[in-house]
């Protein structure tokens, strides 16, 4: 909006209608300042609520807060209790995890009560802790003439000798990351 006149300001913005539907969202792309005031002003109580929502959980503000839908985040998850300090402690802890790789992820993961662990984007290893555990993992399945792949060794098929090239793979944790697995 600098350097420009309020009456020809153009913005780009949305608001949601408390209790409304994805198709209620009223778009306010390309109109005038003063249109899209007008039509902010109708819901600025349900931002409001919104808002104060967010700030009585999160009392720790970080920068990966900005652009989140906290009004879809209010409607699903408002009626959940939390307390605000293990809510704090939570969020340092998966602040200061190396492994989660998507910061923004780790609001809607703790209001979801920890279970969605894809928020958090952690199941990744690098290419050389793939390399080393499929050779090791390769090497003792051919030693015991069985599949390189857990699962396919258990069964009964053509698959249970199958040793598969490192492309046609993927790697995982032994261990749940959710249920504290190492990460090496």
């Amino acid at each position: 909006m600098a350097g420009q006149l309020e009456s020809t300001c153009r913005v780009t913005s949305f608001v949601w209608p408390k209790g409304g539907n994805i198709s209620d969202i009223e778009v306010l792309e390309d109109d005038y300042l003063t249109d899209a005031l007008i039509s902010i002003s109708k819901y600025e109580k349900d931002i409001e609520i919104a808002l104060d929502w967010v700030s009585s959980i999160f009392t720790d503000v970080e920068s990966e807060m900005r652009g989140l839908p906290w009004g879809e985040l209010y409607e699903q998850y408002h009626t959940n209790s939390y307390n605000s300090d293990e809510v704090s402690a939570k969020l340092r802890e998966l602040y200061g995890d190396f492994y989660v790789k998507d910061k923004k992820g780790v609001y809607e993961y703790i209001l979801g009560d920890c279970t969605d662990n894809k928020l958090l984007d952690i199941r990744v290893f690098d290419e050389p802790t793939k390399k080393t555990v499929y050779t090791q993992q390769t090497e003792k399945a051919k030693a015991k003439n069985v599949s390189n792949c857990p699962l396919c060794a258990m069964g009964s098929d053509n698959n249970k000798t199958c040793v598969w090239k490192i492309t046609e793979m993927d790697a995982d944790h032994v261990t749940a990351w959710a249920k504290a697995a190492l990460r090496t």
